[in-house]
């Protein structure tokens, strides 16, 4: 598995002094070094807790750093558009609020559908309608209107939903500015620290990481992705974890041309391919098959069948893209949960316990307003945003 993230420009931050003997106490400890934990940690800290993050290898390495890099609201389900508008005034605001560029570019998401799907166009006409209450503003697009304004689109798209105010961000750099800004604001960060078992006694969980040392809070957030299932288990509770690998490739660079991002709204797994051009003209791509994972080993291998397949259904979607070369392909380790819904907000069984995992190739755009609403939720015991939908309840009768 490639691991494109920003650990050899950005040197791992130094352990804090402590005595292996010793736990280290915070207020709020957090397990996982992703978008969503970093965020949480950076937030936990602008009202005022302390904080201890744990990464078992380098902040944003895992999902957070391979994904696709797509900042989009359209195509969620609607209950999940406050917290996706929470996460995107953060988005319009990064440069300011973690000082460095996390290459956020606001130029459009496009939904496009199949001539042989018009039952997708419609759908997508009726979700444009209900979006509205969420103040997510849709374009239609079809026939010389959407040739006009995107003539590279191949002949088989029928129509399109275009989100002018989304846009698409750098996951190799969004997770590790996060973690930086946090580390500037108190926060401790241990990365290549591993956690191997949690566990409460009396007011305290305890954290104890593979190299012996302990870490201790009254307050435990678990946003370990792939991994959190081990965390959850041990306190008594269920979740049907999997993992799946994203295929993502990039091919060489070609003019700047291509504005938002763009991905096929397809009930297909084939055919649901995406791309975005980035400002250097390369393109990204990613959807369709995905590969499989090893957690375990950390690992992920990318399957040459799904890349090929991959392309295919690219050139389907732009034609002329069958004239370019890919220069490199990668993987990651992604959580999924049956109902692709994330468990994110309290445990259903132990007081001071959190969660914010399996999010289901979705995360990427929503993760800083995670962070916001779990640190709100975390400091204050409420937040506006409605967590009803994600509860870890849902799950208790899998068992």
């Amino acid at each position: 598995m490639t691991a494109p993230i920003l650990a050899s420009a950005t040197p791992a931050p130094a352990l804090s002094a402590q005595s292996l003997s010793a736990p280290s106490l915070s207020d709020v400890l957090i397990i996982g070094g992703g978008i969503m934990g970093s965020a949480a940690a950076f937030f936990l800290r602008q009202r005022g807790l302390s904080v201890t993050l744990l990464e078992s290898d380098l902040v944003g390495r895992q999902a957070s750093g391979t994904n696709f890099g797509n900042v989009r609201r359209q195509g969620r389900p609607l209950y999940q558009l406050p917290l996706a508008n929470r996460a995107m005034a953060i988005w319009r605001n990064t440069p300011a609020l973690l000082g460095t560029d996390v290459e956020y570019l606001q130029r459009g998401h496009m939904r496009v559908c199949y001539r042989d799907r018009p039952d997708t166009a419609a759908s997508m006409e009726a979700y444009a309608a209900d979006a509205a209450r969420f103040d997510l503003d849709l374009e239609m697009l079809s026939g010389n209107a959407l040739r006009a304004r995107f003539p590279f689109l191949g002949p088989e798209v029928l129509a399109a939903s275009l989100s002018a105010q989304d846009g698409h961000a750098n996951p190799r750099l969004a997770g590790p500015a996060f973690a930086r800004a946090a580390q500037r604001r108190g926060a401790i960060i241990h990365e290549n620290c591993r956690a191997i078992h949690a566990g409460k006694s009396g007011d305290d969980f305890t954290v104890t990481a593979a190299d012996g040392r302990e870490f201790r809070a009254p307050t435990l957030l678990i946003t370990a992705g792939a991994w959190a299932k081990q965390f959850v288990e041990g306190f008594g509770e269920t979740v049907p974890l999997t993992s799946r690998g994203p295929n993502m490739c990039v091919t060489e660079p070609l003019p700047y041309a291509i504005g938002p991002s763009v991905g096929v709204a397809t009930p297909e797994t084939l055919e649901s391919v995406y791309f975005r051009q980035v400002a250097r003209g390369n393109l990204v791509i990613g959807g369709s098959l995905q590969n499989q994972t090893f957690p375990d080993a950390y690992r992920v291998y990318v399957k040459p069948d799904n890349t090929l397949g991959q392309w295919q259904q690219m050139q389907r979607l732009i034609p002329a893209v069958a004239r370019l070369n890919i220069i490199r392909t990668w993987s990651g380790i992604e959580s999924y949960l049956p109902d692709s819904q994330p468990v994110m907000g309290p445990s259903g069984s132990v007081s001071g316990l959190f969660y914010a995992f399996g999010f289901s190739g979705a995360g990427f755009q929503v993760g800083p307003g995670v962070g916001e609403t779990m640190a709100e939720l975390i400091a204050t015991g409420r937040t506006d945003i409605d967590l009803s939908h994600y509860a870890i309840g849902r799950f208790a009768d899998v068992r």
